[in-house]
């Protein structure tokens, strides 16, 4: 993973893994927990403001729902287990999304309903459409599951947030042709994973 440094601060510190800035943070070092929060808030934002519906995209509210992100996984922190270098990033994702389902329903209530015309056809999709939608997500996040910590870290960057491949490599560590070669073995898998599912 790479740090994010502030410029003007001098050469970046040598690159820690999420692991060890973890264990640092459960010992109580606050500088751990500002550097493994710094190297999330970038990707986290991206991907909630992705993800939000159009309505709740302002950029303080996507930025409250990367906050108490962070705030809910510093509070669990001694009770998570890391499975490898992309299991926390998976944790962190869990749980924003769950905030952000929960901000898309509290949006939905907050609109008063706009009175119905019989005569013009639901511009959304059918019934169908829907299923199929939500049936492919399904396999999609069963395929997630399937893939090693460091695969589905590298297919979240690239289908969820939209990194390319010299960012993924920056934010995994690893070379540009290995993080290249690591998402294209990653989406063969899911995709392979996904034609399994029924």
């Amino acid at each position: 993973m790479a740090d994010f440094a502030t410029p003007g601060a001098g050469p970046p510190a040598p690159l820690e893994t999420t692991t060890e800035l973890l264990s640092r943070t459960r010992a109580g070092d606050e500088a751990a927990r500002n550097l493994l929060f710094a190297r999330y808030i970038p990707v986290l934002t991206r991907w909630a403001h992705q993800h939000l519906p159009r309505g709740a995209r302002d950029l303080s509210e996507t930025g409250d729902l990367v906050q108490l992100t962070l705030i809910r996984a510093l509070k669990r922190v001694d009770s998570f287990e890391p499975r490898g270098e992309g299991a926390f990033l998976g944790y962190l994702r869990q749980i924003l999304l769950n905030a952000v389902r929960d901000e898309i329903r509290r949006a939905q209530s907050r609109r008063a309903p706009a009175p119905l015309d019989e005569r013009l056809p639901d511009p959304g999709p059918s019934a169908l459409e829907q299923a199929l939608g939500r049936e492919t997500m399904a396999r999609y996040e069963a395929g997630l599951a399937r893939l090693s910590p460091a695969q589905r870290e590298a297919v979240i960057l690239k289908v969820e947030m939209g990194y390319r491949n010299p960012e993924i490599a920056q934010a995994i560590g690893r070379s540009v042709d290995a993080a290249r070669m690591l998402v294209a073995r990653a989406l063969v898998d899911l995709a392979e994973f996904m034609r399994e599912q029924p």
